[in-house]
């Protein structure tokens, strides 16, 4: 298996979000978005998808300021925890702690560290799995978290980082005239992408996408958010980079949420990452059914700033 990350990190677990209406949001993933509520912990949320192993692939955490907690992936085993955790011990990158047995829901082995942008990045290993199942014909909710992608204002450093530091390989890029490189496609199994960097005014959450069985549960989860009077920012359409479909909505504390379906594995390690326009509309949506990409669909995705970085989240 060649696709395999230089230093074991295998997939993309969770994403960890601080929200001030924490109610509204539990609400609005359970009822709305189609998540499975697994577990409360205080003031903290865990849910999970009902087709994925994983222990949960959103975590919401009561605050009283917007902000990203935690991104974490998964590592092959205990001993590439620990190479990896040394590695970056050795290169001056800041750990948050050493690699040691998780305290969160499936346990687990490993370790946090902050990424050149500050974000709070956890790589784990041994994590119990979750009693799953196959999602259905006509099911319209997410059967695993897809990808998740982050707002930065250089992308091409944060790229850079991820491809030295922890072995990510860059899969497309969109690019344009004016703006240069906006967003890079950066993959750690043969998905197209698990972790993609936008160009952004800052550093904040630009979406997290979650995947769903089939075009038609895809349109029909689309339409019940929709119809649950959710903003829909962008789609549905089909995007070139990951050849996957898209539809964007902002769930009520403004972070943006994506509903996809059929994005590119990638067959070979011989891949060369192709350098896309953005000002083509084939980029953008080949099916042609999105409105065409603006500055101010754009925006909606920007956020807000994340004042969270450097400042290690609660376990």
């Amino acid at each position: 298996m060649s696709h395999l990350n230089e230093f074991g990190i295998t997939h993309l677990r969770h994403v960890d979000l601080a929200v001030p209406d924490y109610a509204t949001q539990r609400t609005f993933y359970r009822d709305t978005w189609g998540l499975t509520e697994v577990g409360t912990d205080g003031d903290l949320s865990y849910l999970a998808a009902e087709g994925s192993p994983e222990q949960y692939v959103i975590r919401l955490r009561k605050a009283d300021e917007k902000r990203l907690d935690l991104i974490s992936f998964g590592a092959t085993d205990e001993a590439a925890v620990d190479a990896l955790a040394a590695k970056l011990g050795t290169q001056g990158v800041q750990l948050v702690n050493q690699p040691g047995k998780l305290q969160t829901a499936g346990g687990g082995y490993g370790f946090r560290f902050f990424d050149v942008d500050g974000r709070t990045i956890e790589i784990s290993a041994d994590v119990q799995s979750r009693q799953h199942r196959a999602i259905e014909e006509g099911e319209a909710i997410p059967v695993r978290i897809s990808h998740a992608v982050m707002n930065s204002n250089d992308p091409t450093i944060t790229k850079d980082w991820y491809e030295t530091y922890l072995g990510f390989k860059l899969s497309d890029t969109l690019w344009s005239q004016h703006m240069g490189e906006m967003m890079h496609f950066m993959r750690c199994n043969d998905w197209h992408h698990s972790l993609a960097i936008a160009r952004g005014p800052h550093t904040s959450v630009h979406h997290v996408s979650f995947e769903m069985r089939g075009l038609d549960e895809y349109m029909r989860g689309t339409g019940r958010v929709m119809r649950a009077g959710i903003k829909k920012i962008w789609g549905p359409g089909r995007h070139l980079a990951g050849n996957n479909t898209f539809t964007y909505f902002l769930d009520p504390s403004g972070n943006t949420m994506e509903y996809t379906t059929e994005l590119e594995r990638l067959e070979t390690d011989q891949w060369h990452p192709t350098l896309y326009d953005i000002a083509d509309p084939q980029t953008q949506d080949q099916w042609g059914t999105a409105d065409p990409m603006s500055e101010i669909i754009a925006k909606d995705s920007f956020n807000t700033p994340d004042r969270g970085v450097f400042v290690a989240p609660p376990v």
